[in-house]
């Protein structure tokens, strides 16, 4: 066993917009359970910097503590790798016990130094506050991602090869395995199926996002790919944009941070309190809102019942916000047919009904009748699009049965609206 990583400091690199290289931001320092934020004199002399994130790190001197009951700043932390990201970390540092490792054995910073560059939006963290070394490694094919996966999966010490292969993506959040990928313009999140999975998840995200896509709604590009005789679900990365000077990074923060929560307040986050945020805080707010009274309709529809905080962001130029296309639209089993969502939707309300939806739709400024008509219309579509999108990912009959009026569509959706 190797031994623990630790940091007491670290460097905040920033792309900012429209910028193909990274620039120091500023300088995060313990302080016993939290970490303090410093901007840099260089960055704050330099013309086009902007605030990491409004209100939580304004652009001045001095050091910044985080806001009340956080440990950290809750945009600097969006750039912190989640539940897979560590278990890959916990293998690099401890092998094969990787597996049985308590995520608690390394803490904030470390994680924050020890995950790999390309991580979600504009932000790198390194040692030196002079030079820019990324933390990444030389392509891996589809097929060596999902064989290091399995075997962190199974707690197993990665080869050389396959530990820098994965590493390149332990930034990324969410429980489930996955990987970066890229393929000339455009950069990919490649996601795998788990071990512990009763089901096909990998086609039941790809028909879910499919159809909302289908559906009108603003959502990442996905496909699927077939490798060693396992799905993969490629999603599109929309915070890359690919130039002929280089790659350029779009800032972004999640719902989570938005709302100054971290994640044991998480149950806390509500639509509510998101549909007031976008009227004051976002461009296009009336079209921003429709977009996601549109996405809460549609992960009702689909059963995605983990429509948590960290599952909706918003890009950040450094004066508003705007909202991110969807992902993470990924359906859920259930074993009866009651359900609710994960974040509040008005109220102490959060079930998992379209009743629920219209109830909250003056939230979204929307009057009863523009809301039920987009009802309507992503029922339409998921209805009309089924037989099309599950061919389209040759899912066999026995998922149909399986999916169809039990995950999608599931009976409980229309209480108190059974007409629809």
């Amino acid at each position: 066993m190797t031994s623990k990583p630790h940091h007491d400091e670290a460097y905040v690199w920033v792309w900012l917009p429209g910028a193909t290289e990274p620039v120091v931001a500023g300088r995060l320092v313990r302080d016993g359970e939290n970490l303090i934020f410093n901007y840099g004199s260089s960055y704050l002399a330099l013309e086009g910097a902007i605030p990491l994130y409004l209100p939580e790190l304004p652009l001045r001197a001095g050091a910044i503590a985080p806001e009340p009951g956080l440990n950290m700043a809750g945009c600097l932390r969006d750039g912190a790798p989640d539940a897979w990201g560590r278990r890959v970390i916990l293998n690099r540092a401890f092998g094969i016990k990787g597996k049985d490792a308590d995520i608690g054995a390394i803490d904030e910073l470390t994680f924050l130094l020890e995950s790999g560059s390309d991580r979600i939006g504009a932000l790198d963290f390194q040692l030196s506050p002079a030079t820019y070394v990324p933390r990444s490694t030389k392509a891996a094919s589809l097929e060596e991602l999902l064989t290091a996966a399995e075997r962190v999966e199974k707690g197993i010490a990665l080869t050389p090869e396959l530990d820098q292969a994965l590493f390149h993506g332990s930034s990324l959040g969410g429980a489930r395995p996955k990987a970066m990928v890229e393929d000339g313009d455009k950069k990919f999140i490649a996601k795998f199926s788990s071990s512990s999975d009763t089901y096909n998840v990998v086609k039941a995200e790809f028909i879910a996002m499919s159809l909302a896509a289908k559906a009108g709604l603003n959502v990442a590009p996905v496909r699927l790919a077939h490798v060693a005789g396992k799905d993969v679900l490629l999603v599109e990365r929309f915070d890359r944009l690919h130039t002929n000077d280089g790659w350029q990074r779009k800032s972004m923060v999640s719902a989570l941070t938005i709302f100054g929560l971290d994640e044991m307040m998480a149950r806390y986050a509500s639509y509510d309190r998101l549909t007031e945020v976008i009227r004051h805080r976002f461009s296009q707010p009336k079209d921003t809102l429709r977009e996601l009274f549109g996405r809460l309709v549609l992960n009702i529809l689909c059963g995605n019942t983990d429509d948590h905080a960290r599952n909706h962001a918003a890009f950040w130029d450094g004066k508003m916000l705007h909202l991110t296309p969807a992902y993470d639209i990924c359906p859920q089993s259930r074993t009866g047919n009651e359900a609710s969502q994960a974040m509040l939707i008005i109220g102490s309300n959060r079930r998992s009904t379209l009743a629920t939806c219209l109830e909250a739709a003056p939230n979204f400024l929307l009057d009863k009748k523009t809301a039920a008509g987009i009802i309507q219309h992503m029922l339409a579509t998921v209805r009309k699009q089924w037989k099309a999108t599950c061919d389209d990912a040759s899912l066999s009959d026995v998922d149909r049965n399986l999916f169809w009026e039990r995950i999608f569509l599931n009976p409980y959706i229309f209480e108190g609206n059974e007409g629809l």
